[in-house]
């Protein structure tokens, strides 16, 4: 690729050690010794940079600047100036300059910062090809050693960081190996949960080998905040993966800080009627059915599994003896949001506010439903992309400012994640068996118990019984459970969606994040 570069700087003959040195690295080099002739060049030929000399005669660098942006809005200009005063540098980052160099400046500082604007992309592409590659090996290696939740949470998260970094990466190649390192993890995932999960619910298990799940979440995480007399929010967004926190913290960053980063394991099956209500409740979903049966209905039961999230959370709080002020919204859809903004005074007079915040999971259902969607997130990088697009311009980015400058400590969570599935199995069941493509729940339900998690005394995750028969299938990895009948519509309707309520990593290891104001 020739790279064409204008230098402008009325001691252009100054130069020309810089030049024959950009010059013998490939790169083709044009001067103008004023701002006039510049323009006049720059209205004629395309550069790919320019560098600009803040101190000239007739139109001055900063002057120069503005009409070279109205020309070529996207050009990106190089500031160079003796100048170190802090009102030139603003009005340069003001304009929205890619780079200041102060002299005298050295051919190296000048190369550097052309690799800097023109090839930064391709080099940390580069880079970040040959990196993973020598940690591929090193994940293997953890993966063989895996034996605990914290140590799943460690491979998740470092395969994340390197599917966000790669995500551009023109090496196919690499990227190859990084779905096929995924897909392993995921399924080496899924066997440690089959052999363990029902063990961590039996009382002889040493706590130190029990995860922190779903009801233990408010008492483990957010009440102990309580007793210090601050004023603490808990911010739960309904289908948030730990990709999609890391896409968005960059933004939370500029008004919170962030105390703690973690993640905490979801009960199965990883679908809000169970794992939400478990998190308000405080309770196992056989509990919270045998202690408010008014607060719970079987999947087979007609009417929202969720109505009852604040009436739980009350009794949580009354059983743990927290007596302070409450505030509990819960937003669907985006007039709730806007609502909730222009209430937003409410928050002063409570110590403890409970948001409950659906759009990401309003997102994914459309993402199925609506084909514009699909295109626009049609594999994994552009739906994060989405989800950070919303995001930015989003009412709950104006509710996180305003908690923030209540000086509310928030911590933000979500009940579970979600998986793109891609792999079709069988299941036949009876007209009363629950509907969700990664868990199913009645009797005389006929799968290939190789292919699934099955469990067949639902007291044992502690899950209620719709009737005496009644057992529990989940779903592993990237597979979603399809009836017999219509199965080639619905293999095609669904393959590629996102879902949730079964077994993957995506869905289990969910964000735990602790703001604090700035």
């Amino acid at each position: 690729m020739n790279i064409h570069i204008l230098w402008i700087d009325d001691e252009v003959d100054m130069l020309r050690p810089h030049i024959i040195f950009l010059e013998s690295k490939g790169y083709t080099l044009h001067t103008a010794t004023n701002g006039q002739d510049a323009l006049e060049l720059i209205q004629s030929s395309n550069f790919d940079l320019v560098f600009l000399d803040e101190n000239m005669p007739g139109i001055n660098g900063i002057e120069t600047l503005k009409l070279i942006k109205e020309l070529r809005p996207v050009l990106p200009v190089v500031m160079i100036t003796k100048s170190e005063e802090e009102d030139v540098m603003n009005k340069a980052i003001g304009s929205k300059i890619a780079d200041y160099l102060i002299k005298p400046v050295n051919p190296n500082q000048v190369l550097m910062s052309i690799k800097k604007v023109i090839h930064h992309k391709q080099i940390l592409s580069d880079q970040s090809t040959a990196d993973y590659r020598v940690e591929f090996g090193k994940i293997a290696l953890q993966l063989n050693e895996a034996n605990a939740i914290s140590s799943w949470t460690a491979i998740y998260r470092k395969l994340v960081g390197w599917d966000i970094d790669l995500c551009q990466s023109d090496d196919e190649g690499v990227r190859e190996i990084l779905t096929y390192q995924l897909n392993e993890v995921n399924n080496e995932f899924c066997k440690f949960i089959s052999q363990h999960y029902l063990g961590w619910f039996a009382g002889d298990k040493p706590s130190e080998e029990r995860p922190l799940m779903s009801h233990q979440l408010l008492r483990s995480k957010v009440f102990p905040h309580l007793a210090d007399d601050a004023k603490v929010s808990f911010l739960l967004i309904d289908n948030l993966r730990y990709d999609h926190w890391r896409m968005i913290a960059p933004i939370v960053q500029e008004f919170f800080k962030i105390e703690e980063d973690e993640m905490y394991c979801s009960i199965l099956p990883t679908a809000t009627q169970y794992a939400r209500n478990a998190i308000f409740a405080g309770l196992m979903p056989s509990e919270i059915e045998k202690l408010t049966p008014d607060c719970w209905l079987n999947d087979e039961d007609d009417g929202g599994k969720n109505q009852y999230e604040e009436e739980l959370l009350r009794k949580q709080m009354q059983r743990s003896g927290i007596n302070i002020p409450l505030f509990f919204r819960k937003m669907v859809g985006l007039d709730s949001g806007r609502q909730m903004l222009n209430e937003v005074d409410k928050l002063d007079a409570c110590s403890f506010a409970v948001l409950v915040y659906n759009f990401v999971d309003i997102l994914s259902h459309a993402r199925t439903s609506t084909e514009i969607v699909r295109e626009l997130a049609e594999d994994e990088p552009a739906y994060r992309s989405l989800m950070r697009s919303w995001f930015e311009h989003s009412d709950l980015l104006e509710l996180l400012k305003e908690l923030a400058a209540r000086k509310f400590k928030v911590i933000l969570s979500s009940d579970h994640g979600t998986v793109r599935v891609n792999n079709p199995v069988k299941i036949v069941g009876d007209r009363n068996t629950s509907t969700n493509l990664r868990y199913k729940t009645g009797k005389s339900l006929t799968y290939d118990a190789k292919s699934v998690f099955e469990v067949r005394k639902p007291e044992l995750a502690h899950l209620p019984r719709a009737n005496l028969s009644s057992s529990y299938v989940f779903a592993r990895n990237r597979d979603f459970l399809v009836y017999p009948n219509s199965y080639n519509y619905h293999v095609k309707y669904y393959r590629d969606t996102f879902q949730h309520g079964g077994i993957s990593m995506e869905e289990m290891l969910v964000p735990v994040i602790t703001l604090a104001p700035v």
